[in-house]
């Protein structure tokens, strides 16, 4: 398996991308930038792709709505060349909170979009001139829709390569389906190695059946937080805040993916709780309610043994990269972590 990370730029960036030069030298072989409603994500890879030799680049990720479809394969055939084909493009919906709240666009059809935006993107990368007629995107403009003198264009450049990998974020069965079928990995979120298939397995199962033969085995990215140590079980109550906010307060009532994803774990009565307390405005007592079985199963914290337990059950479960969050106070220490989880991996 490889050993990804998302990197926290909060603090200073240039900092972060002097830790990251240290963390691939430690064996770090991916490093992701998320986009939220903080700096832009194109920005900081850019500047990572300057600042490392190896390690490979990832959008952690660029969501759906923010960007046109040509736009967004220009922006990961330029990042490819700047890493010298080191890219990797994530791509994901997001969800309503930010789409609608911070960007003002409607936060709609994400599976079709997915679906038109990576068709357009391997159009552009093979530098055919782009033409689509998509539910949601039509290119070029037709005339009674602009002034009529828009026509299609091919990209100027050359591409590192024409196909870029894919990474799609996932959850619903649906969108995990199209995953399956048409990306080149898939991302969940809190995913639990034992209770994966129940879960997604019909509908990876689908969308492999439909995938394309050239596009490889679908890489699977599951993302625990990571402690290793002897002493550390503690540190998994660190964990149940973000949990809390994810099951109970991303989303009304009905309408929040992950705690769909924590009862369908088997902890629905616990998700309710959660819910209800955190949008009560109770945090500390919905975190209080996540389950400590949970927290176990779904991170990578705990003794060296128990950690390499978990990597055989993260890989039998199909998982090919891990991208962790260490809990660590410096980067010298976050730099060990990499380093211990690649002792046990090897």
């Amino acid at each position: 398996m490889r050993i990804g990370l998302s990197i926290n730029y909060a603090g200073g960036f240039k900092e972060v991308a002097a830790e990251v030069a240290d963390l691939e030298r430690a064996g770090l072989d991916i490093v992701f930038v998320p986009e939220a409603y903080s700096f832009d994500a194109v920005s900081a890879l850019g500047y990572l792709a300057a600042s490392t030799q190896r390690v490979q680049l990832a959008s952690g990720i660029l969501q759906l709505y923010t960007r046109t479809p040509t736009l967004t394969a220009m922006t990961a055939a330029g990042l490819d060349y700047v890493s010298d084909g080191r890219f990797t493009l994530g791509l994901g919906a997001s969800g309503p909170q930010v789409i609608e709240g911070f960007h003002g666009v409607p936060y709609d059809a994400p599976i079709a979009r997915t679906r038109e935006i990576i068709e357009i993107c391997r159009q552009v990368w093979r530098r055919e001139r782009v033409t689509h007629s998509g539910q949601h995107y039509t290119i070029p403009l037709p005339a009674d829709q602009g002034t009529g003198l828009g026509k299609a264009l091919k990209l100027i450049n050359e591409p590192v390569r024409q196909r870029i990998p894919i990474l799609v974020a996932a959850l619903g069965p649906k969108n995990v389906e199209l995953a399956a079928e048409v990306a080149e990995g898939w991302q969940p979120i809190f995913y639990l190695p034992e209770k994966a298939p129940d879960v997604w397995g019909k509908a990876l199962a689908a969308g492999r059946a439909k995938r394309d033969p050239e596009l490889g085995d679908l890489d699977v990215y599951a993302g625990p937080t990571l402690a290793i140590g002897e002493n550390v079980e503690s540190l998994r109550e660190l964990v149940k805040p973000h949990l809390a906010l994810y099951i109970g307060g991303m989303g009304a009532k009905g309408k929040n993916f992950y705690h769909s994803l924590a009862t369908n774990y088997g902890y629905g009565a616990q998700a309710d709780r959660i819910q209800e307390l955190y949008l009560a405005g109770d945090k500390e007592g919905a975190a209080a309610v996540v389950p400590d079985e949970l927290v176990r199963d779904i991170n990578l914290i705990g003794t060296p043994g128990f950690v390499k337990e978990r990597l055989a059950a993260f890989r039998e479960a199909g998982v090919t990269t891990l991208n962790v969050a260490p809990i660590a106070a410096t980067s010298a220490d976050r730099v060990k972590l990499i380093e211990t989880l690649r002792e046990l991996l090897d």
